[in-house]
Parts: C-alpha cells; structure tokens; sequence
C-alpha cells in the first residue's frame, strides 16, 4: 500500500487525482489521509468524490472513504479492469469542474483495450481554480496528441458557476502512448483567441469587449491572430476566454474568466499579459501544463524531454506522487523537465 500524504507541499486536490490515477494503471493500492487539509475547507469536494468514485468504476476498484469531506481514502485497483465498460456517466449537481474530473479519468482511461465515452450532466466548463474547457482541448489535449493520444469532448453545453449545468461528452480511445522530445517550439504559426458569454450577456457586447482588451495588448506586435465569438444559452451568467498560441512543435495557451464587477476588457488584457510572459519565456508548455503532463511522461517509462516557461509548486508536488508508484525520476535542468525511466 502507498502511503500519500495530501498535505504535501501544495497541498491540493491534484495529489489525490494524480495518486488515484496511478493507482489504477500501476495497479498498486494507495491510501491517501490528509486530504486538502490546507484548505480553507480541507477533505473531498463533490468534484473530488465523483472523480475517485467514476475511477473506481472505470478500474474495477474497491474504494473506502470517499464521502463528502472525508479527509483519507483508500483506493485498490484490481487486476481486471473496466475493458466492458462502454459508457460512463458523471452527474454533477453543483459548479464542480468537469476538467478537473477529467484529469482524473484520461491516464486510465487510455490504458484500456476499448473506447470509453464520459458523459457528463451538470458540473461546470469553465470555472475558478481549474482549467477551462477550451484551454484543456485545445492545449492540453493537442500535447497528449503528439504522444499518440485520441480524445474527442464535444461540448453541447456550457456551464459557469454558481449553477454548472454543463453537458459534455469524452470519447478516450485506447493508445500506446510515446516518449517526446519538446523543447524547441519553432515558429509562430498563430493566436486563436476564443472569447464566450452567457446570451444573457449578449446585450453588453461581452464576448467582443474581451476581444478588444486582447487586442489593447497584442494589436501592437502584429501577430498573426484569428478572434472566434461564442454566446451560449446557460443556467449561470458567466464568461471565459482562452489564448492558444500555435508553433511549429508545440502549443501553449492561457485563459480567465469574467467576475461580477471586473471589466470584461481587463479580462481579456489580464490573459493576453500572461500569453506574452509566457511566450517569452521560450517554453514549449505554458505553467499549467508543466504539471498536468508529467504522468503521462512517466508512465510511457522511456526517456522523454520537455521545456516548461515555470517548474509551479503543482509541478513540484506532481513529481513527488509519480516517483512515489514509478520507477524512474525527473531531473529538472533551467527550464527541461527530463523523465529518466530506471
């Protein structure tokens, strides 16, 4: 049994996913105690719960503490897995995060021998502390690509905080995944600036104002830039935006979300600022995905190499798990992130 302690270093909800994940594709049990215990309100939210709990099903599992702010669980997989299953279904009554569940389900979920669709009713697209919807398919899921990945999410409908309402449907296909070497991105082939709101919000011109604080900022550099305006009919009012820069070898993104109060202009212009500090840094994966990818580097067990713009305390903390079920290590050199299999 692997002993994982939620409190380490960052201290969040990613120990628990990414330790579960493993847990089911290692087919080592874990337990997992102290669980957000740095949190304002420590143990499992409904997110967490339905992550773990969907996993289970999908990894054929037996689970022990997974109720509502329980701060321990014990998570052991058995040798046969989910490969029956066809479907699975996640409904979600509050705001909770669909990616964040999704980060949770992906590594197994491709270590099956058949497709599996997620369908997920309620829950969240675009929400705070965790990605959105569009950075995680158009970044995230484009890396997994190149690493011989195939996963289709088609969004029938967006949900924000504080009601969620979120339909979304993942399709994961089986794949053998393989080792990368990224860290030279090439040139800039594009800026994908996808700004959407509530039609509630249609009125206000949302969508646009976002739009032009994107462009208050990157206008001046003469980027080659393509704009796409999204309304949809929603329970919440809300708003999001993402930046997706394309390169040669790789792509990185940023996102932000509208707030009661904030000028949707200043929404866009804060996403724009951080595509800049990100660009200039050189790396072929922005901030967040220099934690999210590093199990699925691990887990190939062959050499692979990329550049990451920061190594994040989620990064720090996302090594520390993997190392604990894998047999290998990161060496971190200036900004490449090396997995080193033994």
């Amino acid at each position: 049994m692997i002993e994982i302690d939620g409190s380490y270093l960052e201290g969040g909800g990613q120990i628990l996913r990414t330790a579960v994940a493993l847990s089911a594709v290692t087919k080592k049990p874990c337990r997992v105690f102290n669980i957000r215990s740095g949190r304002p309100k420590p143990g499992l939210a409904l997110q967490h719960l339905l992550g773990i709990q969907t996993l289970a099903k999908l990894s054929n599992a037996k689970l022990e503490g997974d109720e509502l702010d329980s701060e321990e669980i014990t998570f052991s997989p058995s040798e046969s897995t989910g490969d029956n299953l066809q479907q699975l279904r996640v409904e979600i009554e509050t705001a909770g995060s669909i990616t964040l569940i999704l980060q949770t389900l992906i590594l197994p979920a491709l270590s099956l021998l058949n497709p599996v669709k997620i369908v997920f009713e309620g829950g969240s697209t675009d929400t705070f502390f965790s990605p959105t919807i569009d950075h995680f398919r158009y970044v995230f899921l484009r890396i997994l690509e190149k690493m011989g990945a195939r996963i289709e999410i088609n969004v029938t409908k967006r949900g924000y905080y504080p009601e969620g309402g979120a339909e979304v449907e993942v399709i994961v296909y089986p794949a053998k995944l393989k080792a990368i070497n990224l860290t030279e991105r090439g040139n800039l082939q594009r800026v994908l600036a996808i700004s959407g709101a509530s039609n509630v919000l249609k009125g206000k011109k949302v969508a646009e104002r976002q739009l032009a604080g994107v462009r208050e900022i990157l206008g001046k550099l003469n980027l080659p830039t393509e704009e796409k305006v999204e309304y949809y009919e929603t329970r919440s009012p809300g708003s999001q935006i993402c930046l997706i820069a394309e390169f040669d070898n790789s792509v990185i993104g940023t996102d932000n979300l509208g707030k009661l109060g904030k000028r949707a202009e200043d929404v866009g212009k804060e996403a724009a600022l951080e595509l800049l500090k990100e660009q200039k840094s050189g790396a072929c994966l922005d901030k967040h995905l220099s934690d999210q990818i590093l199990p699925f580097l691990a887990h190939i067990q062959n050499k692979s190499r990329v550049s990451i713009s920061q190594e994040t305390a989620h990064a720090k903390t996302n090594i520390w798990v993997i190392e604990k079920f894998l047999k290998g290590k990161f060496e971190t050199k200036e900004n490449i992130v090396a997995w080193l299999p033994l």
